[in-house]
Formats: structure tokens, C-alpha cells, sequence
């Protein structure tokens, strides 16, 4: 199959500046209790192939693994059986710079609870905008 009939979606990207130094930005994004002030509850443990699980509420508990961890720069993990998830950090003096990339997106596939990507995507996109608010009260109190 050539690149041009893939039907890979674009990737969700969201890049933010917040105020607050790389240390608490990390804490936020890679402990179990920072992802669980502004995400969802979790099993995460920041160790390198670790096996956790996101409680998406009505979606249900949604399996998941540590894929790539350098502290306290880069998470990423695999979510479901079709996504990826990553947080990327810069230190800017106090302030962080963090790049969140949700990918896995494909046309032809359906997520675990039966809805296509391209409808999915859409929610994900919208549901990341409101996130980072989240993510920024949360480590800027």
C-alpha cells in the first residue's frame, strides 16, 4: 500500500507553556497522583515497560504501557490497543514548555468500545483543548 492511500489520521498535538518549573510539570504528567489530579485515575508507575491501567470511566479501565521514559524530559505509552501517548518537556527558566502527541489515529479502525477513529478523534482533539486547562491549574497553583 502506497503512502498516498494510507489511512492514517493526523496526530493530536497540543504544545503549551506553563508557568511552572520542569520538576513539577514532570510530577504532573509521570506519577500516578499528578495524572490523577488532572486526567484519570491510574496504576502508573514511571518504569520502563511498566503495565498500567486509566480508569476512562464509562469507557471502562483501559490497559496501557510505559514505552519510553527519560525523566524529566519524555513519557510515552502505548494506550489501548491503538494509541500512543506522549509528554514531552523543555525547561524554559520556571516555566516548561510540554508537547502532548496523541497518535495511533487510522480511518478503517474502530476503538475497543466500537467507534471509529474518525469520530473518536474529534472528541480527543476537543477533550485535550479542555485537559490542558486542567494540566495548567494543576501545576500552576
Amino acid at each position: 500500500m502506497s503512502e498516498h492511500t494510507s489511512s492514517a489520521l493526523p496526530d493530536i498535538r497540543k504544545v503549551i507553556v506553563l508557568n511552572a518549573p520542569i520538576d513539577k510539570v514532570w510530577a504532573a504528567v509521570a506519577t500516578s497522583e499528578g495524572i490523577a489530579a488532572w486526567f484519570m485515575p491510574n496504576t502508573f508507575q514511571p518504569l520502563e515497560d511498566y503495565q498500567f491501567t486509566l480508569d476512562a470511566g464509562p469507557y471502562g479501565i483501559v490497559p496501557c504501557q510505559v514505552t519510553d521514559l527519560n525523566p524529566p524530559h519524555l513519557l510515552r505509552f502505548d494506550w489501548g490497543k491503538d494509541w500512543q501517548l506522549s509528554f514531552e518537556l523543555k525547561p524554559m527558566g520556571e516555566k516548561t514548555e510540554l508537547t502532548l502527541t496523541h497518535s495511533g489515529w487510522d480511518a478503517n479502525t474502530v476503538t475497543e468500545f466500537d467507534q471509529p477513529h474518525t469520530v473518536i478523534r474529534g472528541h480527543m482533539e476537543q477533550g485535550w483543548e479542555k485537559l490542558q486547562y486542567a494540566l495548567r491549574d494543576y501545576v500552576e497553583a
